[in-house]
């Protein structure tokens, strides 16, 4: 698994309307021990958001996620985003994402996707929407089958069943919005955030 990914059980997925609120949302997360931040282009700011992060604190690991277009991937480059994550797959992105040289982990959710994916080499894979495509009990069919292929389940995962998710053997970490929400975020609750980055850190692989 390449990095950033294997550095942490959980990566924060965050939609960030303010940008002034980009850099103290991710000192909060780093203060809870989450460094590797999923910033969603979703919003007008979401890439002046990464490019905010990236200047302030070169210890965050801030990546561009909902990257639908080869030129999502470019602007999300040149904002200083460090990884990719698009919630599919095709063959522009493919090729946009390995000639980006930044990680890239591309969305799968079917067996015809996987096998898709593979074939371009993509062996770690975003599984989202997680929850309405089929949970742990999909990720837990795929396992035996797709050998070799791990997944960032994302979508509906909360802190409660996180752990069903992280217990399974090709899923390595996994994407959450619990831990930074829409509605924290807008109150600026940068202690709950940290706390919650904090129990989310601590959750490992067994």
């Amino acid at each position: 698994m390449p990095q950033p990914f294997d550095q942490t059980p959980v990566i924060p997925v965050v939609t960030i309307n303010r940008v002034e609120d980009a850099v103290p949302l991710a000192e909060a997360l780093l203060e809870g021990g989450l460094g590797t931040i999923e910033v969603t282009l979703r919003t007008p700011h979401s890439l002046a958001a990464i490019e905010a992060i990236a200047k302030a604190l070169p210890a965050a690991m801030v990546g561009a996620g909902t990257v639908l277009r080869s030129a999502d991937i470019t602007a999300a480059r040149n904002a200083g985003a460090r990884f990719l994550v698009s919630p599919g797959l095709t063959p522009d992105l493919a090729a946009a994402g390995i000639a980006s040289g930044l990680p890239y982990l591309p969305g799968a959710v079917t067996a015809s996707e996987i096998l898709a994916a593979r074939e371009l080499n993509f062996t770690f894979l975003k599984f989202f929407p997680a929850r309405e495509a089929g949970g742990p009990a999909l990720l837990r069919s795929f396992a035996p089958v797709f050998q070799g292929i791990v997944f960032c389940p994302t979508g509906g995962i909360t802190e409660e069943n996180v752990g069903d998710y992280l217990a399974l053997p090709n899923v390595p970490v996994v994407g959450g919005t619990w831990v930074a929400n829409r509605e924290a975020i807008e109150a600026r609750d940068w202690s709950g955030i940290s706390a919650r980055a904090r129990r989310a850190a601590a959750l490992r692989k067994s």
